[in-house]
């Protein structure tokens, strides 16, 4: 097989990349080593930036977004037992929406069906080869036989766990990593949300969230110790806890029923530079992972696949390697903007085992001086709506 770009990973980053290349009329062919089924069951963001919506809108797959999306114009912060709202589109005259990333997969999937563009899944054995040369390919198996896509060049959207960065000489990259010391424990349940904006709340027992996915499907967390197991939280034990770390008004019109997914998720910041390896790019996960706190993951998939279908599109309607020269440089630095961002909001609302009471008091300091302050107000809202791409 032959084609322009072959892209590594089916997931939001390749799909959205994939269907940029389709509209600038450049060939691509995406590999998948799951099954669609599998990728659509991965629940993971629901919030989407301007800017990423205008992408879906710019390839035609936007409508079911702007038809069930709900469209958010401030956040609410939660500490000492009361309630403070941020008005984000005061202050930048943006907002943001909420729509599952599933969704945003299933559109996509949707899209690419329609165009009739090319997808494997479940391709096993997926290799990058020659990319530091000028004849890339990607080899993969399916169902026992052996293939190989020749192409211009290879996009690396699989992930953190993924091949492609797995490939590159480690001397030809740095990798920057921080753990965080506790995870999120997450459930999905069939129950309206507490609240028509979301509560990040910061509380003495640890951080909890409450958010949706529609108004009838809620998404709650709550920050627990990293070797917790989903069986030690039956739903009542999860509820309680929530209540507990809620203001009172939450709590008394939180409405609880069974859980339909429960996960626990733990929390990293992570960037490997450079995003591009001769002819091989890395975009989304499989460069940069944030801690959800800041909302950042799936946007940033969103923004990487914006410059770097940009740049293939300069390569090849205008015979320059300008764009492709600059991707990496251009979105490791939104791609470190939203690092430290989600890095800033994770430490001002979840209890650190290390840093005892001078800790705790200083992120209620904080706390207090973000919700007073009209500049502070205006700098968490300009990062947590999206920095311009």
């Amino acid at each position: 097989m032959r084609t322009k770009v072959a892209i590594i990973g089916a997931g939001p980053a390749g799909l959205l990349l994939g269907q940029l290349l389709h509209h600038y009329g450049i060939d691509n062919v995406i590999l998948e080593r799951q099954s669609p089924d599998y990728v659509l069951g991965r629940i993971r963001a629901g919030l989407l930036e301007e800017g990423t919506v205008a992408l879906l809108d710019q390839i035609g797959a936007g409508a079911r977004a702007h038809a069930e999306g709900l469209v958010h114009e401030g956040i609410e912060l939660t500490f000492s037992g009361r309630r403070h709202r941020i008005d984000m589109k005061a202050a930048t005259g943006k907002t943001v929406m909420i729509y599952g990333q599933t969704e945003v997969t299933l559109d996509l999937m949707n899209a690419r069906t329609a165009a009739g563009l090319t997808s494997v899944y479940e391709a096993k054995d997926v290799q990058p080869q020659d990319f530091d040369g000028g004849h890339p390919r990607v080899t993969y198996v399916k169902d026992g036989v052996t293939h190989t896509i020749d192409c211009d060049f290879i996009a690396g959207c699989d992930g953190f766990h993924g091949v492609s960065r797995a490939s590159v000489p480690a001397s030809a990259i740095e990798e920057f990593e921080r753990i965080y010391p506790f995870g999120w424990l997450g459930i999905l349940s069939e129950t309206p949300p507490v609240s028509h904006e979301l509560i990040y709340s910061n509380h003495a027992r640890g951080f909890a969230l409450c958010t949706m996915r529609s108004t009838r499907r809620s998404r709650y967390y709550v920050q627990c110790a990293l070797d917790d197991h989903v069986d030690q939280w039956p739903d009542d034990r999860f509820w309680d806890e929530l209540k507990r770390r809620l203001d009172q008004d939450a709590a008394d019109s939180l409405v609880t029923g069974p859980s339909i997914e429960k996960s626990i998720a733990p929390l990293r910041s992570f960037v490997a530079e450079p995003m591009r390896f001769g002819r091989m790019f890395l975009c989304g996960d499989a460069a940069h992972i944030v801690p959800p706190t800041g909302a950042k993951g799936l946007n940033l998939a969103a923004s990487d696949a914006h410059y770097l279908s940009s740049a293939f599109r300069e390569f090849y309607d205008e015979k320059s390697s300008a764009g492709i020269d600059a991707y990496s440089a251009k979105a490791l630095a939104r791609v470190w903007k939203a690092v430290r961002f989600s890095w800033w909001m994770t430490s001002m609302l979840h209890k650190f085992p290390d840093t005892g009471t001078i800790g705790a008091r200083i992120q209620l300091a904080e706390l207090d001086y973000v919700t007073q302050s009209q500049a502070a107000m205006t700098s968490l809202s300009e990062n947590y709506v999206g920095l311009p791409f």
